[in-house]
């Protein structure tokens, strides 16, 4: 009996009256209520398309409504039976389907002779407040690496043919969070495109995976084309960046080594100081999906539907693992994390959702958490445990100033060695990175007009005149900024003789 099973035939003994298991495989979760049924209870199925099934056959023995085949089973009183109903979370907010789901509920409590457990199996977890306190969620996981290795052998065993073990692998990591169903899917789809289940089909595994993504709304894929050269400064980010890629590029060797999976880090400091432009070039250098998390589309009008939403979104950048989950700006996503109020109360939940997956999680999901304001954040975010490593990116120094001038400069194709890089990183004291960045632009732009195409150290030096950098603009909010980082006991993310020039 699988874990699952076992967790559910105790909810029944327990005389568990409503259980809710919010999944998409359909399939999957009747195997596992007959194995729990095991013939001592009849189960009868209403499916909201067809109304009165035979679960079997799946054959419509009665098209009546949600209401009509309610108070049918609440006739019922042997057998022992199971009501199975599908899709009916739209419907429960509807007064008389709450009244006999509760009727059903309390018989089965306090009825001699009426054993009757309701399963309500749905994609989307809707639970009025009305009848909460009479439903058990139970969670069914995606299928570990063992069970995703015996789902290519039977699949290998059916179609008679032969995948070598190094594929294996590479496939069983790549499969980790998809549901059984989907695992199917693809390589149903591998084996009809080309016969074969060969090394190369990781990449139609990713093209599924993104399309899961795409169909969730909860997560957005982010092209990008980023590069670890095109961050001026933050040595000490990118050694550490690099480091942890070499793990990411070979992970199934790296696992096999006894090497942990990399977790994630935090970027934490001055807004326009390249955090952003860290997480894009993170998935570059790692060679995998960048997916970005808004905290702001999970909030959800139903009990528990905001959590249940953060679950689903979680397990998406699992399905889609080795992947970057990037959550930018994390403090805003979470303020008001403790203060009273539904609201955030909602917030505090999430929070608490998001903190035990970080802690707990196994999955080759990198978090690139980023942050401007620290102090809004709890301690227990910054502990070690959640985050491999914690930075601190603050304005550039000179030599990081240099290299970010030099930077947008090759990228536009305006560099030369006539340009005095010293005069201009002495007339940019206080600029951040995106401060430098319109800086070249607006020179460039300027010498345009002119019909010019050499760009002078004056060009950049008048436009360095009339623009207000980010120090001088927003003064107070850069020393709280600072001031908050100081209290943290945080790495920086540039080298420290860096720090000092």
């Amino acid at each position: 009996m699988s874990n699952i099973t076992f967790e559910l035939a105790s909810y029944v003994d327990a005389l568990r009256s409503i259980i809710y298991i919010p999944h998409h495989d359909f399939f999957k979760i009747e195997r596992i209520i007959k194995e729990v049924a095991n013939n001592e209870f009849q189960i009868i199925e209403f499916n909201n398309a067809y109304g009165y099934v035979d679960f079997y056959t799946k054959l419509t023995k009665d098209e009546c409504t949600l209401e009509e085949f309610l108070k049918y089973a609440d006739d019922i009183t042997n057998p022992p039976s199971f009501i199975l109903l599908k899709d009916i979370h739209g419907e429960l907010q509807n007064p008389k389907i709450q009244s006999l789901l509760k009727n059903i509920a309390y018989k089965n409590s306090t009825v001699e002779n009426f054993y009757c457990t309701i399963f309500i199996v749905s994609t989307k977890l809707c639970i009025p407040d009305e009848i909460e306190s009479l439903i058990t969620i139970v969670e069914i996981e995606s299928p570990n690496e063992l069970e995703i290795r015996n789902l290519i052998y039977n699949f290998a065993e059916i179609q008679q043919m032969t995948i070598s073990e190094n594929i294996i692998d590479e496939m069983a990591l790549s499969f980790k969070g998809l549901s059984e169903f989907e695992i199917n899917q693809i390589l149903n789809l591998a084996y009809q495109s080309n016969g074969d289940i060969s090394a190369d089909d990781k990449d139609l595994i990713l093209k599924e995976k993104e399309q899961f993504i795409k169909k969730s709304g909860m997560l957005e894929i982010v092209n990008f084309k980023e590069t670890i050269d095109d961050i001026g400064g933050l040595e000490n980010l990118k050694k550490w960046l690099v480091r942890k890629g070499k793990i990411f590029n070979h992970l199934e060797h790296a696992l096999k080594a006894g090497v942990d999976v990399p977790k994630g880090l935090m970027l934490v400091g001055m807004p326009g100081c390249g955090k952003s432009l860290a997480a894009k070039a993170t998935a570059k250098l790692f060679n995998v999906p960048l997916l970005r998390l808004d905290i702001g589309k999970l909030y959800g009008k139903y009990v528990g539907e905001s959590e249940e939403n953060m679950r689903k979104a979680l397990k998406i950048a699992e399905a889609v693992s080795p992947c970057i989950l990037w959550v930018d700006e994390i403090e805003k996503s979470f303020s008001g994390i403790g203060d009273s109020g539904g609201g955030n109360s909602v917030t505090t939940r999430l929070f608490g959702t998001f903190l035990t997956w970080m802690q707990e999680k196994n999955s080759t999901v990198f978090v690139v958490a980023t942050a401007n304001d620290i102090s809004s954040l709890p301690p227990e975010f910054l502990r070690k445990g959640r985050f491999d490593e914690l930075f601190s990116v603050d304005l550039p120094n000179k030599e990081e100033r240099r290299k970010i001038i030099d930077i947008h400069l090759k990228k536009r194709g305006k560099y030369n060695l006539n340009i005095d890089t010293i005069e201009i990183v002495k007339a940019t004291e206080g600029y951040n990175g995106a401060d430098l960045e319109s800086v070249v632009k607006d020179a460039i732009e300027t010498i345009y007009l002119e019909n010019r195409d050499i760009l002078t150290t004056e060009d950049l030096l008048n436009v360095i005149t009339y623009t207000k950098s980010i120090t001088a603009s927003l003064k107070d909010k850069i020393d709280y900024i600072r001031k908050s980082m100081e209290k943290v006991d945080i790495k920086p993310a540039s080298f420290e003789e860096y720090l000092y020039l």
